[in-house]
């Protein structure tokens, strides 16, 4: 019987069935009770059993160690444990009380993790309950109604033996008026670590320390010489805000003895943000962002907690690894991204941090791998993967140590599985974080005292703790740097730790692979998205007067789009990988050709001008612009059926481009225009337009030769009149001269044939003609001339 009492499952003897339905039935009638003196208390007090009998279930009682301290425990400690109680029955529970007790030691790991998945279990054993006075009563618990509790006993009122891991129940223990006896309503258990004195042989531990979150930065930014950085939200700022995850992860992780693992683009964002920035909004519009100081104190903080601690570097942008491995590997340019990420480590962590980092570990999700991971892992230049125990099997009775040649030059440093998976989960409520510690102190006393050798352990925890996950590392690290079975190891001498020769050193195959873990990587359509932003930021770059400005961003985020923070998040990292494509798509569109409507050409030559246009902060160069006829019989560019001219057009500015044009024939002619880089590809869409050509007709040559006549005509009229005017003064003048020359002689002779009596003749006869002529003739080219022969002296117009 007294076996039956740490057994809570144990059937109860015929004897004491008997007596259960006796007192059952005598509680009803209190004077048959009377007068068979029968107490209504439990048979099992009467069958004389050390502890009370236990209900089906998990009790109506739920019970909540919120606390417990020490968690390890040494002689002299007193150990408290303080939570609550609650009544989730219907009926009131009476004369309840709540006492310790101390279970069976527990010799092996798995024995914890069987009591570990059983804590709440009241069939299971509860141990014996340390002495009355120690316990906490409740006159009575109402439905409903959380009760708190506190109770403290001396380590040596709890006869703990050897060392060890021992069960350590709260239990809660009354009567409910269907059920008017004693016994157990509800339990908790949880691990009390007893190690009082110095290990001889201790345990070397590693802790890993992530920072690591999700991607925060876009690759756009704005538009100015500054390049200012554009954050898609203020989640980061969250988290590095008093309070916050990492915050809570830099302050813990300062005073305690742990491997620091850093993504180096948590590093880089943090650092944008302590200079101008600007956040997305969801109207698709940017804003000012204002957490310079919360940035600048994170920083420096960090900054003092690495100083002269071991930092280990991530691949920039944290890359999923068993991504890469099973889905990217086939599609061009993967790993030349994934060997760009561990690169750009130098231009961050050193600079930021001023301190150097480790760059020789790989790390898969979940330390899960396969021989194509541990292969891109390699690939990068890293020599040493972080794997997980229940990924890296050993078939030992113990834990051997963590480091192991898996051949190759390559080095598997194996995490422990129960101890890197103790802290997952939710650990919001106090009772759950504090079970989370007590077990992983447990364990990592059950490993130390497998074997009396010293071996190396590796905790690899969840890549981005909690608040609440976070604090219940550091409490439990805290207790292991105080302890007496461990002491702290850096990462870098965990694998240069002697392997033991036992352990297992075959890669798992493809197939062992978690399919859990398979389901949520990145699919090929990712990497494939990638590339073909890689392709077009390849041919963008070649145009551009300052390349950089363009390059590392892009760069740096199409490694954000590798991350296994996307991991479960299959529509957020598509939503970031098309934000990222359809940005640089409009870099791209930045430096275009203006449309054309149709050209006429009134000739049989024209020059014909075709603008690019750059509203690119930055300058374009090595661009070629072709200006090509598609039917060059009809209208030909610079002679030939296409012409080609440089392009160099300054940041927001346009340039027109000349062409020189010959027409044949009348009709349209389609032109394209399309710009070209200097390798021969072709740049952004073409220009297509319509020529319009017009010939010069007989009918205008007509109108033409009609106007020329006519100026010929007037301006021969206007030279014969002038020619007549001259010719008339001419012969007033002669005429004049006659009569002067008779007027003035006395007696002269009259000889007609004389030269005067000549002239003077023929004057009269131009008169004569002259006044016979109408004044709208058109005058003769010269004077009328005599039909007699000149005479000496004689002057002719001609």
């Amino acid at each position: 019987m007294a076996e039956a009492a740490d057994f809570q499952g144990t059937s109860p003897s015929p004897a004491r069935r008997w007596l259960r339905r006796t007192g059952a039935l005598l509680a009803g009638a209190p004077l048959l009770a009377g007068f068979l003196q029968l107490p209504a208390a439990t048979p099992a007090g009467a069958a004389g059993e050390e502890a009370p009998q236990a209900a089906p279930g998990s009790g109506s009682v739920s019970v909540s160690v919120d606390s417990l301290s020490p968690s390890a425990p040494t002689e002299g400690d007193t150990v408290t444990v303080t939570g609550t109680v609650t009544n989730n029955g219907k009926q009131p529970v009476t004369d309840a009380h709540v006492d310790l007790r101390v279970g069976p030691q527990l010799g092996t790991r798995s024995r914890v993790d069987t009591l570990a998945k059983k804590s709440d279990d009241i069939q299971g054993p509860a141990g014996e309950a340390v002495g009355g006075k120690y316990a906490k009563k409740f006159p009575k618990l109402t439905p409903g109604v959380a009760e708190p509790f506190n109770i403290s006993v001396p380590a040596d009122k709890l006869d703990l033996g050897s060392d060890g891991v021992y069960q350590l129940a709260v239990a809660l223990s009354g009567q409910t008026a269907t059920q008017p006896w004693d016994r157990i309503l509800g339990i908790q258990r949880t691990f009390l670590p007893w190690q009082p004195e110095e290990a001889g042989t201790k345990t070397k531990t590693t802790f890993l320390w992530p920072l690591v979150s999700s991607a925060h930065m876009a690759a756009e930014t704005g538009s100015n010489e500054q390049q200012t950085p554009v954050f898609r939200d203020e989640e980061l700022a969250k988290e590095i805000a008093p309070g916050g995850r990492l915050d809570q992860m830099v302050s813990l992780g300062k005073e305690l003895d742990v491997t620091w693992v850093i993504d180096p683009d948590l590093l880089a964002s943090v650092d944008a943000m302590t200079k101008t920035y600007q956040v997305q909004s969801p109207d698709g519009t940017n804003t000012e962002g204002g957490n310079q100081a919360v940035a600048n104190r994170w920083l420096a903080e960090l900054q003092q907690a690495v100083a002269g601690k071991e930092v280990v570097a991530l691949p920039y942008g944290d890359p999923d690894l068993a991504s890469v491995a099973h889905k990217g590997t086939d599609v061009t340019g993967t790993l030349s991204h994934l060997k760009e990420a561990t690169d750009v480590i130098e231009n961050t962590i050193p600079t930021i941090l001023h301190v150097k980092p480790s760059t020789d570990f790989a790390w898969p999700v979940d330390g899960a791998v396969d021989p194509s991971i541990v292969k891109v892992a390699t690939s990068s230049g890293a020599d040493k993967v972080i794997a997980r125990s229940d990924s890296l099997q050993d078939d030992l009775s113990y834990t051997p140590s963590a480091a192991r040649p898996i051949g190759g030059g390559t080095t598997a440093v194996v995490a422990d599985a129960r101890m890197s998976t103790a802290f997952q989960g939710d650990l919001t409520r106090a009772s759950a974080s504090t079970l989370a510690v007590q077990r992983f102190l447990a364990q990592s006393l059950a490993l130390g005292l497998q074997t009396g050798k010293q071996r190396s352990v590796v905790v690899a925890p969840q890549r981005m703790p909690t608040v609440r996950q976070a604090q219940a590392m550091a409490e439990a690290l805290r207790v292991l740097q105080n302890g007496t079975w461990s002491e702290w190891q850096d990462l870098a001498a965990a694998a240069k730790a002697k392997p033991d020769p036992a352990a297992n050193t075959k890669v798992p195959p493809p197939s062992a692979y978690p399919s859990s873990l398979r389901k949520q990587e990145l699919p090929r359509a990712a990497f494939e998205q990638i590339a073909r932003t890689q392709d077009k930021l390849d041919k963008f770059k070649v145009v551009l007067t300052r390349q950089s400005r363009v390059v590392t961003p892009f760069g740096r985020a199409m490694n954000r789009e590798m991350s296994t923070s996307w991991r479960g998040k299959g529509i957020a990292a598509v939503g970031y990988r098309d934000g990222i494509e359809s940005y640089l798509d409009g870099l791209i569109d930045g430096v275009k050709l203006i449309d054309k409507s149709e050209t006429k050409l009134s000739g049989r030559s024209a020059t014909i001008p075709v603008t690019v246009q750059n509203n690119l902060v930055q300058g374009v160069e090595r661009l070629t612009l072709r200006l090509t006829s598609k039917n060059p019989t009809r209208l030909k560019i610079g002679g030939a059926a296409y012409e080609e001219q440089p392009v160099t057009v300054n940041g927001g500015h346009s340039q027109s481009v000349k062409f020189t044009t010959s027409a044949n024939a009348n009709g349209r002619a389609e032109v394209v225009a399309q710009l070209y880089t200097e390798d021969g590809q072709k740049y952004g869409a073409p220009v297509t337009f319509d020529v319009r050509v017009t010939e010069v007709t007989a009918t205008v040559m007509l109108v033409i030769g009609g106007g020329v006549l006519l100026l010929v005509l007037a301006g021969f009229r206007m030279y014969t009149q002038r020619k007549r005017a001259a010719a008339r003064e001419v012969a007033e003048d002669r005429a004049g001269e006659a009569k002067d020359d008779v007027d003035g002689t006395v007696d002269a002779p009259q000889n007609p044939e004389a030269p005067g009596d000549r002239l003077t003749e023929e004057s009269a006869a131009d008169a004569r003609a002259d006044a016979r002529e109408q004044p709208s003739d058109p005058a003769p080219d010269t004077a009328a001339e005599s039909a007699d022969p000149s005479g000496t002296g004689e002057r002719v117009d001609r």
